[in-house]
């Protein structure tokens, strides 16, 4: 009989495992910007510093609009709803087209963003983080702009 106890401890140990494996998953882990930047450094290169007449830097002109709240608003949809059309950028023309990053959430958004502003864009005005709920009211905002209408509001906000 005591065979049989010890044969049965194992199943109720491993329906309790299952259990446990079908509960929710609650406190995630927030989003890892720099692990979202991967897919941004394939144009604008890991340390941010673009590609001459291709891809612009994110650098002082991102920590510039980062500093302004039309310009926050900008960056936000420059992620969300991709840029197409002429920009300058530290003085330097680009005219390129970089597609709506559709896939994100609000806060992998602001963890990417928050990514540029600490990490890539070091110079520059002081960085305030974005936070899920500034990048969800800026895409609303947004939510009819085409790449082109962004790219018009680069210079508008202070890009430059």
């Amino acid at each position: 009989m005591s065979g049989l106890r010890l044969l049965a401890l194992p199943l109720v140990a491993g329906a309790a495992i299952l259990t446990l494996a079908a509960q929710p998953v609650t406190g995630a882990a927030p989003p890892n910007g720099a692990v979202i930047y991967n897919r941004c450094a394939a144009c604008h290169t890991a340390t941010g510093k673009g590609i001459p007449a291709t891809y612009p830097p994110l650098g002082a002109d991102f920590r510039k609009l980062a500093s302004k709240p039309g310009g926050r608003r900008y960056l936000v949809l420059v992620v969300t709803r991709g840029i197409s059309g002429p920009l300058t950028v530290e003085g330097k023309p680009y005219r390129n087209v970089m597609p709506a990053q559709a896939g994100l959430d609000d806060a992998a958004v602001a963890a990417v963003l928050n990514h540029v502003g600490t990490r890539i864009a070091t110079q520059g005005p002081a960085f305030k983080p974005f936070t899920s709920a500034e990048v969800g009211t800026a895409r609303a905002s947004g939510a009819s702009m085409t790449g082109n209408d962004v790219a018009r509001l680069h210079t508008a906000v202070g890009g430059g």
